[in-house]
């Protein structure tokens, strides 16, 4: 009888600590709804737009202007492997053999790429958050830190944010990471002080050969819109039905 009635104790505290873990994250989740449009927009308006990326991959040239851009723009640390956007290259010998790299996001470019002869071809992939319409990062956040705007943009709230990790761990895209400060995730934003404006991502402001193009996803008559009519585009990932919001054009099978 001792044996039971210490077991129901036991199952009895169980349930309390479970059920108050559930009435915690339920009432962060409450305290995470967006507050009144005007209030947190000034004048924009996040219902009249839907935002997406296209890059057209033979335009990127690797000079990584983009990751310098986006890191001095949004204050991300300086260290090497901290990055809300990157480049990677991609080489691809006569053997079929597939080789990335990225030192240090492309900022500093890239090493000479050796014998030619054994090269079938190289290019570089930029690579950020997808802002998926359908993210896992925003299903696993425990507290609701990591939302979707209304204007379908991707955002980390560090005020909520209990640096768990578990967002980082869900993105298959690996475009999130832990800041060593804050400890709170961090992750590309669309630039979002600056789109709320009227005006580009810091990386697509500096890009020289035009290879971001930044806008609406549902009008027609915008740079984006026009992009996506005239070529093939792929995304990253498809089979994951993320539904990825950065179109690439020209993507090779190989980028994963």
């Amino acid at each position: 009888m001792e044996r039971r009635e210490f077991l129901k104790k036991i199952l009895k505290w169980i349930f309390i600590l479970i059920g108050g873990g559930l009435v915690l994250r339920l009432l962060s989740v409450i305290r995470r709804k967006p507050a009144p449009i005007g209030s947190i927009y000034e004048n924009y308006d996040p219902t009249e737009h839907y935002y997406a990326m296209g890059i057209d991959i033979e335009k990127c040239i690797g000079c990584g202007r983009c990751a310098a851009a986006c890191k001095i723009e949004n204050n991300v640390p300086k260290e090497p492997y901290f990055f809300r956007t990157w480049v990677e290259r991609y080489i691809i010998t006569v053997d079929g053999e597939t080789f990335v790299d990225s030192p240090n996001g492309g900022i500093d470019g890239f090493p000479p790429l050796g014998s030619e002869k054994e090269i079938l071809r190289s290019f570089f992939v930029p690579k950020l958050c997808n802002h998926c319409d359908n993210p896992p990062c925003v299903q696993v956040c425990p507290v609701g830190a990591t939302y979707k705007t209304i204007d379908g943009v991707i955002l980390v709230d560090s005020k909520y944010c209990i640096g768990c990790r578990y967002c980082i761990q869900a993105c298959p895209y690996g475009a999130r990471f832990l800041h060593p400060k804050t400890r709170t995730a961090e992750k590309c934003t669309f630039c979002y002080h600056r789109i709320t404006k009227g005006l580009k991502p810091a990386c697509v402001e500096v890009c020289p050969t035009q290879a971001r193009i930044f806008g609406e996803v549902k009008p027609r008559n915008n740079p984006l819109a026009r992009f996506v009519r005239m070529h093939k585009i792929r995304v990253l990932k498809p089979s994951l039905n993320t539904e990825p919001k950065v179109y690439y054009a020209n993507l090779d099978k190989e980028v994963t």
